[in-house]
């Protein structure tokens, strides 16, 4: 399956058959112009400006917003309801995580989430192969809580996301903070904004691999 980061908490996700899956999609009031994209469906995790651009994917013929199961031509996709913040959405609402099973691999996008890790959260996520979480904090949880997730979930993989980065008009801090967390070994920044993956690349071992952003055409 291949990821694409698109920007901010933007991922274009597409299985091996072409089945493909938009998360987030934002719009240029964030700092930067969304880059077109087509898809089969496209996920919100909450009703924010810069997560529920749909207008920018063009194709998709479900939108899929709340709590529930969903079976995409094949693509398996759940939704765990969590918070905005740490007082149980009464700062900044609900946020929904997607999990997607494509080609084997169980993907996890968090959204904005913004409540302390649990054990009860931590339960209905697993198992993650691929986590993608966000770093920035202020509207969601910072570098340090970001780790603890991490830490918990243990995925073999981990794509930050929800950060800082040039022309981006948010207050949120910038990536580094939460790579530093991290062994170096253990980090890894592409140069490019697409990642293939497949069950055989996964060593047992969690890496942090940072994408850059696709830039609008």
């Amino acid at each position: 399956m291949k990821i694409e980061y698109l920007g901010h908490s933007c991922f274009k996700l597409t299985e091996s058959t072409g089945t493909s899956v938009v998360c987030d999609p934002y719009d240029s009031s964030i700092g930067y112009e969304m880059p077109a994209v087509q898809a089969d469906a496209v996920t919100v995790s909450h009703r924010h400006y810069d997560h529920d651009n749909i207008k920018a994917v063009t194709g998709a013929s479900a939108v899929i917003d709340s709590e529930c199961g969903h079976e995409l031509s094949g693509v398996e996709i759940s939704a765990v309801k969590s918070f905005h913040d740490g007082c149980r959405g009464k700062q900044r609402g609900e946020n929904v995580i997607f999990k997607f099973r494509m080609d084997g691999l169980d993907i996890c996008h968090l959204g904005d989430l913004g409540e302390a890790c649990s054990s009860e959260l931590i339960d209905v996520i697993l198992p993650v192969n691929v986590l993608l979480i966000p770093v920035g904090g202020n509207y969601t949880i910072d570098a340090e809580m970001a780790k603890e997730y991490v830490d918990r979930i243990m995925p073999d993989v981990v794509i930050p996301m929800h950060y800082r980065e040039k022309g981006c008009k948010l207050d949120i801090d910038k990536v580094d903070e939460f790579l530093q967390l991290f062994d170096e070994e253990n980090v890894e920044e592409v140069d490019g904004s697409e990642l293939e993956l497949m069950r055989s690349h996964l060593s047992g071992d969690t890496k942090v691999i940072v994408l850059r952003r696709r830039q609008s055409d």
